[in-house]
């Protein structure tokens, strides 16, 4: 059974920091990019950052450039994202999205609350 299960969110003050990670099981970690996606109430589902499955080539938002990291573990299939300098538009509700390397097979975990405010 394929499971990603999200953690690390939480309510911090804007100019702040969070760290959230993701545990992948029942897969080859290593053959799946990896990403983690935002969704606020009222708006689209957004892709913050992405990391790939050989290189670890990444690539980020907008939005997050400068302030966000992805990285990856693929001895303890763990995938993070540090936040820095935190906006309230960071609010929303942040998933981890594994991508199998081959094909449009994905998987999504359940996600983590981030609420930045003062």
């Amino acid at each position: 059974q394929v499971q990603l299960v999200e953690s690390g969110g939480g309510l911090v003050q804007p100019g702040g920091s969070l760290r959230l990670s993701c545990a992948a099981s029942g897969l080859t970690f290593s053959s799946y990019h990896m990403s983690w996606y935002r969704q606020a109430p009222g708006k689209d589902r957004e892709l913050v950052a992405r990391i790939t499955s050989g290189a670890g080539s990444t690539n980020y938002a907008d939005s997050v450039k400068g302030r966000f990291t992805i990285s990856r573990d693929n001895a303890k299939n763990t995938v993070s994202l540090q936040m820095n300098s935190l906006k309230p538009e960071d609010t929303a509700v942040y998933c981890c999205n594994a991508e199998y390397r081959y094909s449009r097979t994905s998987y999504w975990g359940q996600g983590t609350q981030v609420t930045v405010s003062s």
